[in-house]
């Protein structure tokens, strides 16, 4: 069995590391640096709606799946302070009790605004919420707390936790941010636009992974993990098929040409129900965002960040829910891979061209907790989503290089389209 690619050494010190996984045992000094370049990379991010939707007071459309960029922005200091800069038991870390009583907060009103229990997700839209100035302004207070704070916090695992915790947490919320700029059709600024756009890939093909007794999992005690990572436990792994990297749009353009969209024996019963209520609202005829699949040409016509651009044959496609890869595999004759078989393949297959990092890769895994599972103190973090979403694997060309961990597992509802998802297959 492969050893793990990411040792147990520490990263007590060393700047070169704020934005590599290794930041998961990250000591005091480099997470300080990580916390302030994560606050940079959300801020930069907002500036791209701030330009767009400052003149409208960032009213925006209520989209699914999506929250008010003002929501993100303030709620990304909420749940620093709230774990933080109000939780007198931070030093237990995931001992801390979830309901123990807290400081107040410095804004009078933070809770009722951007606690996700006390505003859920249908009812943000209508929050009379601060201005960008207000919530900048709240995002430097908080911050100056916590970098404080973690001056004076041991070393352990635990007594840093909710630090580690506070910088993930934000990067996928400035991730959120990345596609809800995609989903409000927002321009990027060029650095940005280069970043955010998947290179081609070279294409190789599939690969065939030996039978393996796996470790799945990542173990307490190694530094921070997230709850349903937990606890590790052996799973037999027969040998399997996998492509080398995720589909491409040629080979999905290739599925929308054979009627894919159009033949419900292809469909899963409830992907099928989802596809007819999208077909009759917006004539969906392949993933969110294209306009245009040139079925003799090839030519895939994607909008993204507000700019109608043409997709190259060798770009993963992306924004497809986890119906309609179902759909392309059971076309292909094929399957979505189970979580373990990926995990697998992230960990011993690299060296002979296992890609992955492009795009969020749909697993044909329901989202369920791990033999032993235990909730975090953040019990939301996981357990109301076990059984109904899916898992995704992987990382995106918007994910921040410290999350991209192959153990790290994330979910969504299957007709959730909006992130910068795809997949790839296993032979059946």
């Amino acid at each position: 069995m492969a050893t793990d690619p990411f040792p147990s050494s520490s990263t007590s010190g060393d700047p070169a590391l704020i934005d590599s996984p290794l930041m998961r045992r990250a000591g005091a000094e480099v997470l300080s640096l990580a916390l302030m370049d994560a606050r940079n990379h959300t801020l930069h991010l907002f500036a791209q709606y701030q330009h767009a939707l400052e003149a409208v007071d960032f009213k925006v459309p209520a989209i699914p799946g999506q929250n008010p960029p003002l929501w993100t922005l303030g709620h990304v200091g909420w749940f620093q302070e709230w774990w933080i800069g109000r939780n007198l038991q931070r030093a237990q870390g995931s001992g801390c009790a979830p309901e123990a009583a807290r400081l107040a907060s410095i804004e009078p009103e933070a809770d009722r605004w951007w606690r996700p229990e006390a505003a859920p997700q249908d009812q943000r839209w209508a929050l009379q919420l601060p201005d960008a100035n207000s919530c900048r302004a709240y995002l430097l207070a908080t911050l100056e707390t916590t970098l404080e704070l973690l001056e004076k916090a041991g070393s352990s695992d635990e007594a840093l936790y909710f630090y580690r915790l506070c910088l993930f947490h934000e990067d996928i919320q400035a991730e959120a941010l990345a596609h809800g700029a995609q989903a409000l059709g927002l321009s990027l600024d060029k650095p940005l636009m280069a970043a955010f756009t998947p290179p081609p890939m070279a294409l190789r093909e599939p690969m065939l992974i030996p039978a393996t007794r796996w470790q799945m999992g990542s173990p307490g005690g190694a530094g921070f993990s997230f709850d349903n990572e937990r606890a590790v436990h052996a799973v037999s792994v027969p040998e399997f098929e996998i492509d080398a990297q995720p589909v491409t749009w040629a080979q999905y353009v290739e599925f929308v040409g054979d009627g894919g969209y159009d033949r419900e024996e292809l469909w899963a019963p409830a992907g099928w129900h989802w596809l007819q209520g999208q077909a009759s609202g917006e004539g969906r005829r392949g993933p969110r965002y294209v306009e245009q699949i040139g079925v003799a040409s090839g030519a895939v016509i994607q909008t993204r960040f507000g700019q109608a651009m043409r997709m190259q044959g060798q770009q993963p496609a992306m924004h497809m829910s986890w119906w309609e890869a179902d759909a392309w595999c059971r076309w292909a004759g094929r399957r979505l891979p189970a979580e373990v078989e990926w995990e697998v393949a992230a960990h011993t297959a690299a060296r002979r061209g296992f890609r992955w990092g492009d795009v969020w890769e749909w697993m044909g895994t329901t989202f369920r907790p791990y033999p032993g599972f235990s909730p975090d103190p953040c019990t939301a973090w996981s357990q109301p989503w076990f059984g109904s979403h899916k898992v995704l694997r992987g990382a995106s060309f918007a994910t921040r290089a410290r999350m991209k961990h192959p153990r790290f597992r994330n979910f969504q509802a299957p007709w959730q389209d909006d992130a910068f998802c795809g997949f790839r297959s296993c032979a059946l």
